[in-house]
């Protein structure tokens, strides 16, 4: 007899057995592979015996989630739930997941459900109240992180998220103490410390800002809103080029981070490379075309570049999706205003003081609008204003003062002109610094040693060189006047001036006087007002010059000899306003019979001058005559040559410039041609005349709404009465 062996077929994987090994899967992060193997164990419907089985379907709830199949997930827990209501990890899951999905109302219902269930659940109370934050209940937020500590006092999160609720209303000190009891449960909680640098920032502490985003950056280096924020922090600090980095990072990690990108795009504009950030804020707006501060940083940019009506478009761009954004208001009103578009600049200021009416740069622009709209009392007012605002306010204590003197308001408006030494952007601030005597404050001169300082333009100097005899009758026993060179042989033969020093050399000797003032400060020092205005200073022509000169003008012939200056110095701030663009806008003098023109003009201007020297100038009157010119100006070596031929003109035609000064002191008669634009406070308001030249200077004003032609013609018609036969 045979005998026969049969084989024993292997047991099927028992329940514990698949769990387990489903566990080990979805611990490996094979979701898929985990729900593959607890599919036979949870079924596709609900079973009898499901409570039996909720840890199975809590596992594969948990897999299912894992996949992405959210759907699929929610419905094993709904079974779990129903199975066995007391399993706490159930409620907690499908909580969670649907928070994370953004479904706040469902979510705060599980998760009430769930504290139902089990009230000292420290995580379900902090989840919850991250879902009331989400929906808007802040006070109920708040409330629902307490409970989270209050039965969990070491609860990092509950910490953290508390600290936000209680930053958002404004109650910093109470949220700076919980991100700092999140840090303590977790020193490497890079939000935290992010969170803590942006409330520091708030509060003024910017080294503990600084050490917070640092410490962020220790524990996450790739984290993009630290960089971006630190570099925002670092561009306040004046740390360009490191915050420059700190963006450029961010945008690394995160190419399509819109903050980021505009962030960079200031702090490349405060670089001076708005052509750069100009590219930063177009691709900000690509991302995000609604994203309020890149349109107007654009608009910041574009108007750096010059580009005036691209940069109006991104302001009301602004403007059109955020209606009281009050410094696109103030920005755009100062570039109308400075486009000569007064009436819109003032309405738009106006609406920016409206949005916001401490606003204090808007109620300067807006007083320079008022000034050249002629309204000055109330320029006065909003320059007033913008000081009461901001005390230290420089640009417009000097506004208000040069208003004052315009006005002639001497008393105030000379003591205020005296604070420009306190305006750090001014040149002014330095000379303190650097002369080693006392800053004259009006003490007794007699025995003294004084240093006039010259920190203003030449026509500035020529203008207060008066003073010099002034200082000098008070009993100074030396006056020196320390000047750039060009001023030199001019200034040397002035009553009142003992000595005539350059810069390097006044600097050098400055511990040798007791004292030094600039020029310009003597009128306040000295109670000058406008009936007590001294005569201007007198400057004696080299007679070997005056012959020499003599020479050159008899080519002329006989007839009225007129000097000619139609520009000024071409980086003079308002430049473009007061030179008179091209010697043929003087043309209309060409039809005046009789005179002679002569050409004083340097630099700008002589190509033009040299060409009508060559081929004569047209009348313009349609009779293709010529007018003679002759033109001095590119052999006049300094202001001593200029004197020698001025005081041989019978008339000098110009703009304000220098030569006007130096015309008017020598006795000849000077006609200037004032812009309708930012008029120098010195020619006071309105007047034809001017009480610092009473007897040789009239003027003539161009008005706002008027071209050079209006004003010339003006100047045609007098010189028709004065040299008409």
């Amino acid at each position: 007899m045979t005998s026969t062996i049969t084989d024993t077929l292997p047991d099927a994987p028992t329940h514990a057995e698949r769990q387990q090994e489903a566990r080990a899967l979805s611990e490996q992060g094979r979701f898929a592979e985990a729900l593959a193997v607890l599919a036979p164990l949870v079924g596709t419907h609900a079973r009898a015996d499901d409570a039996g089985r909720a840890e199975t379907l809590h596992l594969a709830a948990l897999c299912a989630l894992g996949t992405g199949r959210t759907g699929e997930a929610q419905a094993l827990w709904q079974r779990c739930i129903e199975a066995k209501p007391a399993l706490v990890e159930a409620w907690h899951g499908l909580a969670a997941m649907l928070t994370a999905l953004g479904q706040w109302p469902a979510a705060e219902t599980l998760w009430r459900r769930l504290l139902a269930v089990a009230p000292t659940h420290a995580d379900a109370h902090s989840n919850l109240g991250i879902v009331l934050h989400r929906l808007g209940r802040a006070q109920e937020a708040e409330l629902a992180y307490r409970m989270a500590l209050a039965h969990q006092p070491e609860h990092v999160d509950a910490h953290y998220n508390l600290g936000i609720v209680l930053h958002e209303a404004g109650r910093r000190d109470e949220a700076e103490a919980a991100y700092h009891a999140a840090l303590a449960g977790n020193p490497r909680h890079a939000r935290a410390h992010n969170n803590l640098g942006t409330l520091l920032r708030e509060l003024g502490r910017l080294e503990a800002a600084e050490e917070a985003w640092r410490q962020a950056l220790l524990a996450e280096p790739q984290y993009p809103e630290a960089l971006n924020n630190y570099g925002a922090l670092l561009k306040s600090l004046g740390r360009l080029m490191e915050a420059e980095l700190a963006c450029r990072l961010a945008i690394q990690i995160r190419p399509d981070y819109v903050e980021a990108l505009n962030n960079l795009g200031c702090v490349l504009t405060e670089l001076g490379r708005q052509t750069e950030a100009e590219l930063l804020y177009r691709q900000a707006l690509a991302l995000r075309p609604d994203h309020i501060e890149a349109h107007y940083n654009l608009g910041v940019a574009l108007y750096q570049l010059e580009r005036y009506p691209e940069a109006e478009t991104a302001w009301r761009t602004t403007l059109r999706l955020a209606p009281a954004h009050a410094q696109a208001l103030n920005n755009l009103g100062c570039m109308l205003g400075m486009l000569g578009r007064l009436a819109e600049a003032r309405a738009a200021l106006e609406r920016a003081l409206e949005c916001d009416a401490r606003l204090a740069q808007a109620h300067f622009n807006l007083g320079g609008v008022l000034k050249e709209l002629g309204a000055l009392d109330e320029a006065q007012t909003a320059y007033r204003r913008a000081i009461a605002l901001a005390p230290d306010y420089g640009d417009a204590v000097f506004r208000l003062a040069t208003l004052l003197i315009t006005m002639g308001r001497y008393e105030e408006g000379w003591r205020l002109y005296e604070r420009r030494y306190e305006n750090t952007g001014f040149v002014h601030f330095a000379s303190r610094g650097m002369l080693s005597c006392t800053h004259w404050q009006g003490e007794p001169l007699a025995g003294k040693s004084l240093l006039l300082w010259q920190e203003d333009g030449l026509g500035d100097m020529l203008q207060f060189a008066r003073y010099a005899r002034l200082v000098k009758a008070q009993g100074a026993a030396q006056v020196a006047f320390g000047c750039v060179e060009a001023l030199h042989r001019v200034l040397a033969g002035v009553e009142g001036i003992d000595a005539v020093l350059t810069h390097a050399e006044a600097t050098a000797r400055a511990a040798q006087f007791d004292y030094w003032a600039s020029p310009l400060s003597l009128p306040l020092r000295l109670a000058t007002t406008l009936d007590t205005t001294p005569p201007p200073a007198r400057f004696e022509p080299d007679p070997a010059l005056v012959d020499k000169w003599a020479a050159r003008l008899a080519t002329l012939g006989a007839g009225p000899r007129i000097g000619l200056v139609w520009k000024g110095n071409p980086q003079h701030h308002n430049d473009r306003h007061r030179s008179i663009p091209s010697l043929a806008v003087l043309a209309p003098l060409w039809s005046v019979p009789g005179l002679k023109f002569v050409s004083l003009q340097k630099g700008a201007g002589e190509d033009e001058a040299n060409e009508a020297q060559r081929a004569g100038a047209d009348t313009g009157a349609g009779t293709g005559a010529k007018q003679p010119l002759l033109h001095l100006g590119a052999e006049i070596a300094d202001f001593v040559d200029t004197a020698a031929i001025v005081s041989q003109l019978d008339l000098l035609i110009c703009v304000d410039t220098s030569t006007a000064h130096l015309a008017a002191s020598l006795g000849t008669p000077c006609w200037v041609m004032l812009p309708g634009r930012d008029v120098d406070w010195r020619w006071l308001h309105e007047r034809e005349d001017s009480p610092w030249y009473p007897r040789t200077m009239r003027l003539f004003r161009q008005s706002a709404d008027e071209t050079w032609s209006a004003p010339i013609e003006r100047v045609r018609q007098a010189c028709v009465e004065r040299f008409g036969r």
